[in-house]
């Protein structure tokens, strides 16, 4: 079988501004119904229906029939991580308006990338994490013996991630930073602890993440990380 890949079916899926605004939407690893996906994206139902089909045909979106509500998520972490990636390479959005702009400096700050913590928080986290050696290497962020120990100790689930079927840990490259997080079963588990904990909270406008105090405060004496605010990345 051929190592080529044809992307066009990808690149016609993709090939509409409605279809962006779903799938940054979904990113954060919600399941959002139709009707709020066409509010977001300023198109009617009947046109969201036909976009969101394009995006389930492709394999990018999955659909569940909840009663009489339709209701869709990304199809899974591999899409999560393409779609992060090619944010690298896309245009941003052009913010207009106070609160467009104070949204965009939410995901840069913090954000969950489908499961796992994004934006300069997750980026911030991983540097600390491999400057310590919990993880042993920048590229593939493996988990080291110290690493597990420490993680464990502030009450994430180590064992569930080694024991998951998908990759332990991976590095997913952030769009805002231009660096990269961790990802894979372990990234997951540290997004979980992190909102189980009440150190970050969701931000009511989508998948922004704020940081509470009690979180700023262990980012602060456990690692030394002071996260400040500032523009997005261009």
């Amino acid at each position: 079988m051929s190592r080529d890949r044809d992307f066009t079916s990808v690149g016609r899926a993709l090939a509409a501004p409605a279809r962006s605004a779903f799938l940054n939407l979904l990113m954060d690893g919600t399941s959002r119904p139709a009707g709020e996906l066409a509010r977001a994206a300023g198109v009617s139902a009947s046109t969201a229906s036909e976009h969101l089909a394009a995006l389930v045909d492709a394999g990018l979106v999955t659909c569940e029939a909840r009663g009489r509500r339709r209701y869709y998520a990304l199809a899974g972490p591999r899409v999560a991580t393409a779609l992060e990636a090619l944010g690298a390479l896309a245009d941003p959005v052009p913010v207009s308006g106070y609160r467009r702009s104070r949204e965009a400096r939410t995901l840069a700050a913090a954000r969950l990338c489908y499961d796992h913590l994004a934006g300069r928080l997750g980026v911030a986290l991983t540097d600390a994490w491999t400057h310590r050696g919990w993880l042993t290497d920048r590229e593939s962020l493996t988990l080291a013996d110290a690493g597990a120990t420490g993680l464990r100790a502030l009450g994430v689930d180590v064992d569930g991630a080694l024991r998951a079927r998908r990759p332990t840990t991976r590095a997913c490259p952030d769009w805002t930073e231009r660096r990269t997080h961790l990802a894979g079963a372990l990234g997951a588990a540290v997004g979980t602890r992190f909102l189980a904990a009440g150190w970050v909270v969701r931000h009511p406008s989508g998948r922004g993440l704020n940081t509470t105090d009690s979180g700023r405060e262990l980012l602060r004496e456990t690692w030394g990380i002071a996260l400040t605010d500032r523009s997005p990345a261009a």
